[in-house]
């Protein structure tokens, strides 16, 4: 956790971080969609709805502090993006609308989805990738999980990491990531042991693609799916991964109220 005199919105940074989220709050505040260049006649209709997510994407930001953060998510030549940054501190930074699609998961698959940043939020925690998520950051988490959860219903099993959705490309957000915990708040999925066998003939990479892997990346997908409910420190029997994926398969279908 950060100290007073290390918190990140005061000193030296204060400046160059008021100057990023006054940027982000200007893209923020500009049309969501260019108007066609087509001659048209405009009659507008109440039938619509904004973008609603039903996913939430959990990174870790790979930086030190969070002023690097903020200049990585709002530099226009990085051409990343992500709906909050939440700092070791437990500061909540709100960067892009939730209606508004961010530029978070990059090329993804998850549930036969390819577009991932259309029907996601994109959480980012200030986190090296190397070191323990900070108290107040997860206790900063849980308390925004729970608001988007109640305004969007999302289902526990649709809370999940970068790598999960990207796992050829991120580890995000990295073993040291706290899922049990989430998972006993109703974000995301977990299975405590003693697992019960999976029956007989159980289809691994088949019960990984129900889960939501991408079957095309067999390989990466069990990587990922170690590294998300293993905390990818250990190399597990076939009884057991097959035990542990099926086990999640059914918290997915009857998932907890």
């Amino acid at each position: 956790m950060l100290g007073q005199r290390d918190h990140p919105w005061m000193g030296k940074g204060k400046g160059f971080i008021l100057a990023a989220v006054m940027a982000a709050l200007l893209v923020a505040c500009a049309p969501l969609q260019q108007k066609t260049v087509v001659r048209t006649n405009w009659v507008a209709s109440p039938n619509f709805d904004e973008r609603r997510p039903n996913l939430v994407i959990i990174h870790h930001t790979s930086n030190h502090t969070l002023e690097q953060a903020l200049h990585t998510l709002t530099s226009p030549e990085r051409k990343v993006s992500s709906h909050y940054l939440i700092g070791r501190n437990g500061t909540i930074v709100q960067l892009v609308e939730e209606n508004a699609r961010a530029w978070h998961a990059g090329k993804s698959w998850w549930g036969g989805f390819t577009d991932i940043n259309s029907v996601s939020l994109g959480i980012e925690l200030d986190n090296n990738g190397r070191e323990p998520f900070a108290d107040a950051q997860i206790e900063a988490l849980l308390v925004l999980l729970a608001d988007i959860r109640q305004r969007y219903h999302i289902p526990p099993a649709n809370f999940i990491a970068h790598a999960d959705v990207a796992p050829t490309r991120k580890d995000d957000p990295s073993a040291w990531f706290p899922w049990q915990i989430l998972a006993g708040q109703g974000f995301g999925l977990w299975c405590e042991a003693p697992l019960p066998p999976a029956p007989v003939g159980f289809d691994l990479a088949l019960a990984l693609t129900a889960i939501g892997y991408d079957p095309g990346t067999p390989e990466a997908s069990r990587k990922a799916f170690r590294l998300h409910f293993l905390r990818g420190d250990q190399e597990p029997s076939v009884e057991h991964e097959n035990a542990l994926a099926f086990c999640l398969l059914q918290k997915k279908k009857s998932p907890s109220p």
